[in-house]
């Protein structure tokens, strides 16, 4: 269960499970909207404060605001199909 003012889990799952080809302009608009505003509000959300759920659904996602790269992206990065950051 995601933290209140944030994106649920079951969204952003259903969001990137469906390819793009299969999206309409209005919802890669609302992805990218919804995105954004969850990044921002876990970026101002103290770690502190953030239910373990949470915690883990920011690092699978990268919206974690410790500056480290989520997982997937390490997993990426290791296998070469990353920008290495």
């Amino acid at each position: 269960m995601s933290d209140t003012g944030r994106q649920s889990f079951t969204d952003k799952a259903t969001a990137a499970l469906k390819p793009d080809s299969e999206k309409s302009t209005t919802e890669h608009f609302g992805d990218k909207i919804k995105g954004k505003s969850d990044s921002a509000a876990s970026t101002v959300q103290p770690q502190s404060e953030k239910s373990t759920t949470q915690r883990v659904g920011d690092t699978f996602s990268s919206n974690n605001n410790n500056d480290q790269p989520s997982l997937t992206q390490k997993a990426k990065n290791a296998v070469g199909m990353g920008n290495n950051q």
